[in-house]
């Protein structure tokens, strides 16, 4: 019985690749009904033989609590935009300079509007899947993602990989969904990616089932796991291994190439059955890639091209002013709603004064709306043969409307700003930046919350975050005892975090996160930084004259030595916890050079604390085992790695293996 299963499951599998992957199907619908069919029957008289790789697996059936929280082991990093021809060959002349090459070979490929995703196989079983949620941390959905018919649940090779890629909504599964949500009476989703996204985000897995998402995949977390050099061969070998890989990528060697392959698919865009937002362009060659590196957050060898934005009529209603962490006034034009590329858009940018003055925008003036990139609206022109005679030109008002203070221009600004300290909106906003995720990360605290704590005098600076207790924050709009407990927890949490996500979340003007970090490598505490010459900052290579200036003048306010005291006394890290590697000599590193794989549990220490310490003695931490690995450090439970490393020959160590080998190096110091 369980060869025919077996026979079942692979004529099944082989079908469904035809159909979902190749969209060449090779044998009629009541022929594939047929062997599901028979394959339903034999599970349901043997349950013992029922597989996680099983095609009757797909269909959903599990309600799920909530999604857990997973790490990725290599970052999922967003990429750069850019919006015309001319930033295009911007991006190929730094490529081929920082290369030193006169030519440069790109892999041009559709953008996806979907969801990014990440796919995690061991000896090439399907173990999770996962969004890319902040690029370091996703959610855990894998339930919903093995009801995706053209992700294989076992790839044609034992592998052990990740793969990443893009799960969206065809347009056809779309059309169908919000013709039957229209019969329900349920709200109707604005675009395939909002509806993809909420699909999988599902807890009831039939559900997502139900959606008929699909994919297309277009990377892998390490690319030694295959043996390939370029980008276009990764592409062929992972559509080998099963994947639904999209076949209208090309691989070209001019930037004239990459421009009518753009021009092709923007007349071409509209006759896709699933929706793209743009081209990705990318250095081909894995070597060059690496070479180019990554900034914090995008990687420098490719870029996304984003198609031109729509453009929609409407009226200009009013002119609404805010005010941010920095002071500075930002004008919002409200708008009569209209739907612009697939959603309501009610509000839009109109950047500053002098735009508005530039392009004349007046009160109930008819204006055309884009969206800069497919994301923000924005007022490009006014439509002047629609004014009204009675109209008159807008004048910004003179102070600001939070606190009544007198907006100026700071030197040759074009921005207005609010400069009084004590401005409620300032605070507020500032507040906001400083929980948010990149900075300190506080769980349940967002922008509702801290509106509400400030507006009720609870909170005037981050100091008063510590200072709050779980009778201040129960009489909140919904806030509960359960919830009021978390939320105080999560502010007792980031007590501990390290000194970059401070310096970041306290909104020093320039200093972003990359430069927080380096900073904070470089001084290790914050009255190091504090007591920093201007010489000594400028060294620091993320710091120039402009930033260094910035952060001597922040730092020069007594105010902020009244804030770091706080902090202090309310026992708040104010020291770097991270990897330093900057002051250690090569002695000192004592894995320098080195590439570690860290599998199963370990119990004297986190994975994180061990990447970090490793990272910190000039070790290369990576998620695959591969002929480049030079030790693994096995805990509990290692599998697959494990029997890779062993079948490599390679080292494997066990956690207390690498504790008595770090005390023994630093003896010997």
């Amino acid at each position: 019985m369980s060869e025919r299963l077996n026979e079942l499951k692979q004529q099944i599998q082989a079908l469904s690749y035809a159909y979902y992957v190749l969209d060449a199907p090779t044998t009629e619908d009541n022929v594939y009904d047929a062997l599901y069919a028979e394959l339903v029957a034999i599970e349901a008289k043997h349950p013992e033989l029922v597989t996680a790789d099983s095609p009757t697996q797909r269909v959903g059936g599990i309600v799920l609590d909530k999604f857990e929280k997973v790490p990725h082991d290599v970052p999922m990093l967003s990429m750069g935009d850019v919006f015309n021809e001319a930033e295009i060959r911007q991006f190929d002349q730094r490529v081929r300079k920082e290369l030193g090459v006169e030519q440069v070979s790109y892999t041009v490929e559709l953008k996806i509007d979907g969801l990014a995703l990440s796919l995690k196989y061991v000896d090439g079983q399907l173990v999770q899947g996962a969004t890319r949620g902040n690029g370091t941390i996703g959610e855990n959905i894998t339930a919903n993602v093995r009801t995706i018919r053209s992700v294989p649940l076992k790839l044609t090779e034992p592998l052990t990989i990740e793969i990443r890629g893009e799960a969206y909504m065809p347009k056809r599964s779309f059309a169908q969904l919000n013709a039957q949500r229209e019969v329900d009476g349920l709200a109707l989703f604005a675009n395939p990616r909002n509806a993809a996204a909420g699909s999988l985000r599902q807890l009831d897995t039939k559900v997502a089932a139900s959606r008929n998402l699909d994919t297309y995949l277009y990377a892998v977390a390490d690319s030694s796991v295959l043996d390939v050099t370029t980008h276009s061969e990764m592409l062929a070998a992972i559509a080998d291994l099963g994947c639904h890989v999209n076949r209208e990528y090309r691989v070209v060697d001019s930037i004239e190439a990459v421009m009518a392959y753009i021009a092709e698919w923007t007349d071409k865009r509209s006759s896709l059955p699933y929706d793209i937002d743009g081209i990705v362009i990318k250095v081909n060659d894995f070597a060059a890639q690496r070479q180019l590196g990554a900034t914090v957050k995008v990687p420098r060898w490719m870029i996304a091209y984003k198609f031109p934005a729509e453009e929609q009529s409407t009226q200009l209603i009013d002119i609404e002013l805010s005010i941010g962490r920095t002071g500075v006034v930002t004008p919002t034009a409200i708008l009569q709603p209209i739907q612009l590329a697939g959603t309501t858009v009610q509000r839009a940018s109109l950047h500053n004064a002098d735009y508005i003055a530039a392009k004349d925008i007046r009160l109930k003036d008819e204006v055309i709306v884009k969206k800069a990139g497919d994301i923000i609206p924005e007022v490009v022109r006014v439509l002047l043969d629609k004014r009204p005679p009675t109209s008159e030109p807008y004048e910004m008002p003179t102070h600001c409307p939070s606190c009544d203070s007198e907006l100026v221009r700071l030197n040759t600004e074009v921005a207005l700003r609010c400069i009084n300290p004590k401005c409620g909106a300032q605070i507020r906003e500032g507040l906001i930046h400083f929980a948010s995720r990149n900075a300190m990360n506080i769980e349940g605290l967002g922008d509702k919350v801290v509106s509400q704590l400030h507006d009720n005098g609870l909170i005037a600076d981050i100091a008063d975050l510590y200072k709050l207790t779980v009778a201040d924050v129960l009489p909140l709009e919904r806030m509960g005892e359960k919830s009021a407990a978390k939320l105080m927890a999560a502010i007792e949490a980031s007590k501990a975090n390290s000194l970059e996500l401070l310096l970041f979340g306290l909104g020093i003007r320039h200093v972003g996160a990359k430069a927080a970090k380096s900073l904070a490598q470089h001084f290790s505490t914050i009255a190091a930084l504090q007591d920093a010459t201007r010489d000594e900052l400028i060294a620091i290579a993320d710091v120039g004259e402009i930033m260094a200036d910035s952060i001597l003048a922040y730092f020069a306010n007594p105010q902020v030595h009244e804030l770091v005291n706080e902090l202090r006394q309310v026992n708040l890290n104010l020291s770097y916890t991270g990897p330093v590697l900057a002051n250690k000599s090569a002695k000192e590193l004592v894995f320098n050079g080195q590439t570690v794989v860290l599998t199963g549990k370990l119990e004297q220490m986190t994975r994180t604390e061990a990447k970090d310490l490793i990272e910190s003695l000039g070790g290369k931490v990576t998620g695959s085992v591969s002929k480049k690995t030079d030790v693994v450090v096995a805990g509990a439970d290692a599998g697959s790695k494990r029997a890779k490393a062993e079948s490599l020959a390679i080292p494997i160590w066990s956690e207390a293996d690498l504790l008595v080998y770090l005390k023994d190096e630093g003896d010997q110091k």
